[in-house]
């Protein structure tokens, strides 16, 4: 780091993405990226015409976007703002909501970016952990005197909290705002954001990522009552006012519209997802209930770390995390069905090496 660098920067830790390699071809099982391309009416929207409207601005509230976002799920314009990724939706509400001592409380293993968002913008935290079979303990977060973010259903486990538990959060505090991460909730088939309209004080983030299949064009949302989307909107138009370029907005607009292709996509996931839960119990793996496009799963023969990369020499990527709780855990993205062909095949070469020394 350069001598330049402000000194509460100097110790923070930043957010470490998935491997994107690029010395081999792997099987990426490894960033919950979805194993299927964008809606084709998505893709025919990239013209040359599209292409030469670049020299212009985009449109700085990505209006159609929103149009398409709030029609989608029976909601006003005012109720939605478009982001870059629902990474920059938390980002704007921890900046919105947090600025001035408050504090915020999430579950001790869940998604990453909290608390890298915590320590960066130097707020606060309460972390609740997990019980023992990795559900989140609602109660503690009724109890807690911070505002809250969950993933739901929560990162890496993939195990969701019903929307009757949601609600409970929300209800019984209303001083404070429940922030949903809902990255992952098209493959579990339920939402937060009917709550909106009840609650002032729940927020719901959303990414096109996962189920939409446009992790690279980086499209998320905050849904929220037409207050907290002022609210975003002001941090928004002070950090990043153009912050949807053009081409993305028309790829998210056309993803959005394809009911059709969507649910196919998504219907395809869970099928394999629930067939590879299946198939690595059959050889012995503890794998946790998940509602999400992925699996987390551990054996008792093998230490994560050791699978993840024993995986990796064979060609295939999944994630292993380096923290005590669940280090004996990999986390397996769901790709289509040869993939996940591929990978028990490797699975069980592995295994069979292990029971061989």
């Amino acid at each position: 780091m350069s001598r330049f660098l402000s000194e509460k920067y100097i110790s923070l830790k930043p957010y470490v993405p998935g491997e994107q390699p690029g010395d081999k071809r792997y099987i990426k099982l490894n960033t919950n990226e979805s194993p299927y391309p964008p809606s084709p009416k998505a893709i025919q929207i990239v013209t040359q015409g599209a292409a030469e409207g670049l020299k212009l601005y985009s449109d700085p509230v990505a209006r159609k976007l929103r149009k398409a976002i709030s029609s989608y799920y029976g909601l006003d314009e005012s109720e939605v703002v478009a982001t870059n990724g629902s990474d920059e939706a938390l980002c704007f509400a921890f900046m919105a909501y947090l600025g001035s001592g408050e504090g915020i409380a999430f579950p001790d293993i869940s998604y990453g970016f909290y608390k890298v968002l915590r320590d960066f913008l130097g707020v606060r935290s309460e972390v609740i952990p997990l019980k023992e079979d990795f559900t989140i303990d609602v109660e503690a977060f009724c109890k807690t005197p911070y505002h809250v973010v969950i993933a739901n259903p929560n990162a890496p486990t993939g195990i969701p909290l019903s929307l009757e538990e949601v609600e409970r959060i929300v209800a019984t505090n209303p001083a404070r705002l429940v922030i949903i991460d809902e990255a992952y909730t098209d493959f579990w088939g339920k939402t937060s954001i009917p709550l909106i309209k009840k609650y002032d004080n729940l927020l719901v983030v959303q990414t096109f990522s996962k189920s939409r299949s446009l992790a690279g064009a980086r499209i998320g949302f905050a849904a929220g009552n037409r207050e907290l989307m002022r609210d975003i909107d002001r941090v928004r138009d002070c950090v990043n006012p153009y912050n949807i370029n053009t081409l993305s907005e028309m790829l998210g607009v056309a993803a959005i519209e394809d009911t059709e292709y969507f649910s196919e996509c998504v219907a395809k996931t869970v099928a394999e997802r629930d067939r590879t839960a299946k198939r690595l119990t059959d050889i012995g793996f503890e794998v946790l209930p998940s509602a999400a496009n992925f699996l987390f799963a551990r054996h008792k023969d093998i230490g994560g770390k050791q699978m993840y990369l024993s995986l990796k020499e064979e060609g295939v990527l999944v994630r292993h995390f380096d923290v005590e709780r669940i280090k004996d855990f990999a986390r397996i993205s769901i790709g289509n069905s040869e993939e996940m062909n591929v990978f028990m095949v490797k699975t069980l070469k592995i295994l069979e090496g292990v029971k061989k020394k």
